[in-house]
């Protein structure tokens, strides 16, 4: 696998996060991102100061342009590809320009990774969103919180397939597309169903990032709105863990080539996304503004990623427990403020890019 990383998305939240590890092992990077997402100004803006020289190239472009993509795939033998189009109330606003980003552009990079030749590595950044509502899962309700009632480890990989909204149709397109790259082309490829992920360098919005967007709204006055009772369940994991579990898919491509992996927090790091979360904010000095409205479609009333797959073929688990990693990232977004500011990051300019 010579040649450089490619990490599309590589300006976002978790994209950000992966280049600073890879950087710091050394590694020759190249980011493809659109820079649509809030944020990704600042994000590279930050590596371009922390790595300078030609480790790290930088390529403004959208994985809809299959051109641009095959002319960033070229140099590869490893591909992160966590560019996407990531809020359901988005994908329902909008279900043409989503499914393009996530299905037609997944697609993209697949293709662009095959004429090659040369067989790159590929981790796929999927979704929980996959399996839908789970409507025959038996969930019950206690005083705080919603619970699988028979599912102890949470949701496995072997939980039907059941696409909802159009981000669970685009997103689960593209998972299978991964997947069948694998059997069909022989491509080394990984997919990742991903529960709610969290940390610095993520800039959370209502639609998208709800630990991030309540940390945030809170340390900047803003209002928050639940939807729903607040009961809802997640399992949540830091972003330094769910690095490390696609490092380890990459270092371990010969034996989990053609895998899926559930990969969340596990049933030691949910919580009830408002009912159990508040109590991380009441250690704030300005507790924010809450009000509740209804629930949002698509809302799974309780998600727990089962991860014993992950532990058993990558010898993966959580390191990072959610009280730790909750306080990491508030202290993050404390000493970061200005970017939070209603003249942040996004109204600067882009840094200089290279083809």
């Amino acid at each position: 696998m010579n040649g450089r990383v490619l990490v599309t998305g590589g300006a976002g939240f978790v994209g950000s996060n992966l280049v600073n590890h890879l950087l710091g092992e050394g590694l020759d990077v190249t980011i493809f991102d659109a820079f649509l997402r809030r944020g990704s100004h600042a994000n590279v803006a930050w590596l371009s100061n922390k790595y300078k020289g030609p480790k790290l190239r930088i390529v403004r472009g959208d994985v809809r342009d299959f051109a641009a993509v095959q002319a960033v795939v070229q140099d590869t033998g490893v591909i992160y590809h966590l560019a996407g189009q990531v809020a359901v109330t988005t994908s329902i606003a909008d279900p043409r320009s989503d499914f393009e980003i996530n299905a037609l552009g997944t697609l993209n990079v697949l293709e662009a990774a095959r004429l090659t030749g040369r067989q790159p590595a590929i981790v796929f950044s999927s979704t929980n969103k996959v399996y839908g509502g789970m409507k025959h899962i038996a969930v019950e309700e206690q005083t705080d919180r919603f619970y699988f009632r028979d599912l102890v480890d949470g949701i496995s990989e072997a939980q039907p397939l059941d696409f909802h909204s159009p981000y669970g149709c685009s997103k689960g397109a593209a998972d299978q597309y991964v997947r069948d790259y694998a059997r069909i082309y022989g491509l080394p490829t990984v997919v990742f169903r991903m529960s709610c992920i969290y940390g610095p360098r993520q800039f959370g919005t209502e639609d998208q990032g709800w630990v991030a967007h309540f940390i945030i709204s809170a340390l900047t006055g803003r209002p928050i709105t639940i939807y729903g009772n607040g009961k809802q369940v997640r399992d949540v994991l830091f972003v330094d863990d769910l690095v490390r579990a696609f490092r380890l898919a990459v270092e371990k491509i010969d034996r989990v080539a053609g895998e899926v992996f559930n990969i969340g927090g596990g049933r030691l790091n949910a919580l009830a996304v408002w009912t159990e979360f508040n109590r991380f904010l009441a250690q704030l000095r300005n507790e924010p503004t809450v009000s509740f409205d209804d629930w949002r479609l698509g809302d799974q009333p309780c998600y727990i990623s089962d991860i014993r797959k992950a532990g058993e073929l990558l010898g993966w688990k959580p390191l990072i427990d959610k009280e730790t990693g909750i306080r990491r990232l508030r202290e993050w977004v404390s000493a970061h403020m200005a970017l939070f500011t209603p003249t942040d990051a996004e109204g600067q300019p882009a840094p200089a890019v290279s083809a």
